[in-house]
């Protein structure tokens, strides 16, 4: 069937987000979740004691995903109201359960624990994929571990690292990431039970005033649908502040993708490290030589995205009135849906990145060889004091080659001849300048610290989510 061409679609619909992500926030889960949810509610009312039968839950149970959509669309255009439109769609495919669905329920106790529900299944989402590429820069970061590299504060040229070490840092950031995520997983809250605005009185009033049974049925709900915890109190909404903490939460991951990104993209222009490039790209319509990094540069794109919409639930959040008012809806329908699905898209080009980098050892090499002398001056000193010189005339005469070695470079563009100077001096005869110039001599603990950080950190969560440490992405245009 031919789309459409005259309706905007959502790009991160269409050219990022997985489809396991965008089944999440589709209308089907969201509506079957709110049927769900009345199953619940008259299961819970049923086993308290209510007059529901068992044959009215059966009924709602065998109709939970057959939605009309055209006729919820003709009740909510009579209403008003989207939750109406469902509750009278969903009495009309269960006729003998209507007289109970919804009953002593708001609006929020459908639309706002769904959205719980849903915000949760969508951190287990991320969380999977982050895992994917903690896992792939682990690798990464272990075949490279000890290959020497300049190292860069403020872009300029600084002590020697690893290319391991560096992947290192940037799996580093992702770890943090999944050990929030995973805690705003475990601490959701259920909304629950609560009644219109928040008192639980419709509750009580159908349970004669039985105030345990009021909060035995929070209890069962919440259970029922995979809670542990639930709001210790709420309004008619659950607090926006959650919302707040789980789009931050999908911010940090949004930062560590544009700090990595940029990095690589740093990277590529100095021919070192790549990301992937097939065989049949173009990478400009007008250059053919070139090869732009454009998943990451895609990347840094949605990242800025979800950074701008994490400050929306903020805004939301604060100017909630009493126990509620309605301007959070429209938003809320927006900001959560795409903060995740463009973190959602996010991921999915890191892990083809992650898994396909490509690692230039020679240019790299020859980067090292040009700024090496002058990093290498302070060990040429010990070393020549240790043949027999005097350290302060030794340190003027590396000085005074190194300024002019300094200059052939920048004034007039040629190598860095600094260790051809010194070996032309005789006051440094004495000193192994191929052993003093060895790259690996001033990396450190580079490598061990990139085998100690993937024991002790990357292992743990490789086998937490080995399940999904295979996962294959097939990038869209």
């Amino acid at each position: 069937m031919a789309k459409d061409m005259n309706t905007y679609v959502s790009p991160l619909v269409e050219r990022n987000a997985s489809k396991e992500m965008t089944r999440l926030f589709s209308p089907q889960k969201k509506f079957s979740t709110w049927r769900r949810l009345w199953m619940e509610l008259a299961r819970a009312q049923q086993r308290l004691g209510l007059d529901i039968t068992q044959a009215q839950i059966d009924e709602m149970a065998a109709h939970l995903d057959d939605i009309d959509y055209q006729k919820a669309a003709a009740f909510e255009k009579t209403f008003r109201h989207d939750v109406m439109a469902h509750v009278y769609t969903f009495g009309e495919a269960a006729p003998n359960a209507a007289p109970i669905i919804h009953l002593g329920a708001t609006s929020c106790y459908v639309g706002d624990n769904a959205d719980l529900m849903i915000l949760r299944e969508g951190l287990e989402i991320i969380a999977g994929k982050v895992a994917c590429v903690i896992d792939l820069l682990g690798r990464f970061a272990d075949t490279h571990r000890a290959l020497p590299t300049l190292g860069f504060t403020h872009y300029q040229p600084a002590q020697l690292t690893t290319v391991g070490k560096r992947a290192a840092l940037w799996a580093y950031e992702f770890v943090m990431d999944i050990a929030e995520i995973e805690h705003r997983i475990a601490t959701m809250p259920f909304r629950g039970v609560k009644g219109t605005t928040g008192t639980q009185a419709s509750f009580l009033a159908l349970f004669d005033g039985d105030h345990e049974k009021v909060k035995r049925l929070d209890e069962m709900v919440a259970a029922a649908c995979g809670f542990e915890s639930r709001c210790a109190v709420t309004g008619q909404t659950y607090p926006r502040k959650i919302d707040t903490m789980a789009v931050n939460t999908l911010a940090l991951v949004a930062q560590s993708a544009h700090k990595m990104c940029n990095d690589i993209r740093l990277l590529a222009n100095l021919k070192e490290v790549e990301e992937p490039f097939e065989q049949s790209q173009i990478g400009s319509s007008a250059m053919a030589y070139k090869r732009n990094p454009m998943r990451c540069e895609r990347t840094t794109a949605l990242s800025r995205l979800v950074l701008s919409l994490a400050s929306s639930p903020a805004m939301t959040a604060s100017e909630q009135w009493l126990e509620r008012t309605l301007d959070d809806s429209a938003n809320r329908r927006v900001v959560l849906a795409e903060a995740f699905l463009a973190t959602d898209g996010i991921l999915e080009i890191l892990i083809n990145v992650a898994g396909g980098l490509v690692v230039y050892p020679m240019v790299i090499a020859a980067h090292v060889e040009a700024e090496l002398p002058f990093m290498a001056t302070e060990n040429i000193l010990m070393a020549a004091v240790q043949a027999g010189g005097n350290r302060q005339d030794l340190h003027e005469k590396i000085r005074v080659h190194s300024h002019a070695a300094a200059a052939q470079v920048k004034l007039h563009g040629k190598p860095n001849d600094l260790i051809e100077r010194l070996n032309a001096d005789a006051v440094f005869a004495k000193v192994d300048m191929a052993t003093v110039l060895d790259a690996k001599a001033y990396i450190g603990r580079a490598p061990q610290q990139v085998d100690e950080f993937i024991a002790e950190h990357v292992a743990p969560i490789r086998k937490q989510y080995s399940a999904q440490l295979d996962k294959k992405v097939d990038l869209k245009v």
